[in-house]
């Protein structure tokens, strides 16, 4: 029997999100539920796994921890894209990776759940609840901010379209944004980065990560920001500078972030992070969701019973 390891386990789900009965005898399915930062022991961990199920950009797959890794038969990445696996040393060696489709919401609706989050002091406010106190923070309304988006594709359009709803006054920039698309989603075009932070209320960021976008939010442009504005990011962490971000939240340069996503994660226990009192953060939770997990575990097992028919589907190319 194949056995099949799925990586990042960490809510030890995988086997209830996905249809296992139909590879029953002939696939064996392992949760590894805690994470492993060592390439040598996610080695260890994997010898003998036929297959593995790497949830997103967890555990980084490059070309000396394959090489570790012989009998590995079938790589599985849930999402469609992750610049963590080495996919052309995968092809060099006949290793198939095969995606899986990903939640066009989720992330989405975690982006706004962070941006009230801070507006109304959700959190502070409900653990002085949990105490026995009683109002103590005054909130923010949203409707008649200006919201800028950093990136207008399936996600940021989605989010820029929400804060249409809710009365904003919605602008979006990126690298290669035309005015075009921006009318085709009803917002305005920022016209420069510099200009979408300089006037924003709140900034939210929706890009892919790449060289073009790592560090695109430094001190200088975090500087630009308006002392009451905030700073939303779930898309990637080193598309803002850790550093700079830090400092900026410490002075009080900007009011506060909402963090989903770090340069490194898991976070370590004594990061920062956790203890600025103007930063509201969540795991890396934008994609946890019970829909988005049917489809990473429910696609998994379509995606192995292709393979064993020696018809591979969903293959991510080099």
């Amino acid at each position: 029997m194949l056995r099949c390891v799925a990586l990042d386990d960490y809510q030890n789900v995988a086997w209830k999100f996905g249809d296992w009965d139909r590879l029953k005898g002939r696939v064996e399915l392992h949760s590894i539920t805690e994470y492993i930062p060592d390439r040598d022991a996610v080695a260890a961990a994997l010898k003998g796994a036929d297959i593995v199920i790497a949830m997103r950009e967890r555990t980084p797959f490059d070309r000396a921890l394959l090489a570790k890794l012989p009998d590995l038969k079938l790589l599985i990445t849930t999402g469609l894209k992750n610049a963590s696996i080495d996919v052309k040393a995968a092809t060099e060696r006949g290793l198939p990776v095969c995606g899986t489709e990903s939640s066009a919401v989720a992330t989405a609706e975690l982006t706004w759940g962070l941006i009230f989050s801070l507006m109304r002091h959700i959190p502070d406010e409900a653990q002085n609840f949990r105490n026995g106190g009683w109002q103590r923070t005054v909130g923010r309304e949203v409707f008649g901010r200006r919201l800028g988006v950093i990136g207008l594709g399936r996600l940021g359009s989605r989010v820029a379209k929400a804060g249409l709803a809710f009365g904003m006054k919605v602008a979006a920039w990126s690298q290669n944004l035309t005015p075009e698309r921006c009318a085709e989603v009803g917002v305005e075009h920022a016209g420069s980065l510099d200009a979408l932070l300089q006037s924003s209320d709140i900034v939210t960021i929706h890009l892919v990560l790449s060289d073009r976008t790592r560090g695109l939010l430094g001190a200088r442009e975090l500087g630009l920001m308006k002392p009451d504005a905030l700073l939303i990011n779930t898309s990637r962490g080193p598309i803002v500078d850790e550093a700079a971000l830090i400092a900026a939240l410490t002075a009080k340069g900007i009011a506060g972030a909402g963090l989903d996503v770090f340069d490194r994660e898991p976070l370590p226990a004594d990061h920062r992070f956790r203890h600025l009192s103007n930063v509201i953060a969540t795991p890396h939770l934008g994609y946890v969701t019970e829909e988005a997990y049917r489809l990473f575990y429910g696609q998994s097992v379509e995606n192995i019973e292709a393979w064993l028919a020696g018809k591979p589907v969903r293959l991510l190319l080099a």
